[in-house]
């Protein structure tokens, strides 16, 4: 990964994860993969995730969640929004509605990582990292 987009490559270890069906999927652990991996515990995304190794080794466990006997995968789509080469702001009158609230955008505000909803809740903006339903 040239271009250092840790968030990007947390989405797509977790969509080929859910694409193979795996029950738990691997991510090198960052403070800002810990708070996305929070948010989707919170959200019901993930069943759960633990830490894994020592210093800059380390690396998030994140149990996938499926349901029915198709094992259909709960996270049906996940989206880069914001790219280190274009970033996407949205100040807290204009945040985006996911399929019209189904689904959840993670946005990066001053007060840390949060869902578009909470961030409507305490009337804050920030950058909109990508958008999970």
């Amino acid at each position: 990964m040239a271009a250092n987009d840790t968030i990007a490559d947390m989405l797509t270890r977790i969509r080929n994860a859910n694409l193979a069906r795996h029950q738990t999927v691997e991510i090198p652990a960052t403070r800002m993969t810990r708070s996305i991996a929070q948010v989707l515990k919170d959200e019901g995304f993930v069943a759960d995730y633990s830490e894994e190794g020592e210093g800059i080794r380390q690396r998030l466990v994140l149990s996938l969640k499926y349901k029915g006997k198709n094992r259909q995968p709960i996270i049906r789509n996940l989206t880069r929004v914001s790219k280190p080469g274009l970033r996407v702001y949205s100040n807290r009158k204009e945040l985006p509605r996911v399929l019209g609230g189904i689904g959840i955008a993670i946005i990066s505000t001053s007060s840390g990582i949060m869902t578009d909803r909470d961030a409507r809740r305490r009337g804050v903006g920030g950058e909109v990292l990508c958008y999970i339903w």
